[in-house]
């Protein structure tokens, strides 16, 4: 595994359904801290499934197509409102063409303990997100303690916003790097 290849303490770093993943595998003992980016911070038991199935009557309905060979993908038509409605519809258009699938079966899969629950999170909540409403972020956000930076951002931040980004990350690593 990656993490065991690094030389030292580990901060994970998801976005989106990738928070799901940093929140299973960092449980592992080289983690240190976690860090998610308008992501999924799913608790024990729960499903990226789950926690995507029953939005706010007022929450945007992510624009994601019907399963095509196992994997899913955003409908390219609809993708720069939903997933990067900060972006230019040049840059939107580009990262429509060029997403890589989900692959469904993954969206089932339920943790099994949540590494918030042990290790320390920051969380860069998106105001203007249309696949991860903003409430459910801030939900997922507090029950797992994290400390939270919000940013009037789509879910793309990562791509407009960067700094945002990457000042969080530094955040967290500055913390955890003060107690080692």
């Amino acid at each position: 595994m990656i993490i065991d290849a690094q030389d030292g303490p580990v901060v994970l770093v998801g976005h989106s359904y990738g928070g799901a993943v940093i929140t299973e595998a960092g449980t592992d003992e080289n983690v240190v801290a976690l860090v998610y980016i308008a992501a999924l911070a799913p608790d024990k038991g729960e499903s990226v499934n789950g926690l995507i199935a029953d939005p706010p009557p007022s929450a945007p309905v992510p624009p994601i197509l019907p399963p095509t060979g196992g994997f899913l993908f955003l409908d390219r038509d609809k993708f720069h409102a939903a997933f990067a409605g900060d972006l230019s519809a040049e840059d939107a258009a580009f990262m429509a063409d060029s997403q890589v699938p989900w692959g469904l079966d993954a969206l089932g899969g339920t943790n099994t303990e949540p590494a918030w629950r042990a290790k320390p999170s920051w969380y860069l909540l998106t105001t203007e997100d249309k696949m991860i409403p903003p409430p459910a972020q801030r939900v997922m956000s507090e029950r797992a303690g994290a400390t939270v930076t919000e940013v009037a951002a789509s879910h793309s931040v990562y791509v407009s916003q960067p700094a945002a980004v990457a000042a969080i990350i530094q955040q967290a690593a500055s913390a955890v790097g003060a107690r080692q």
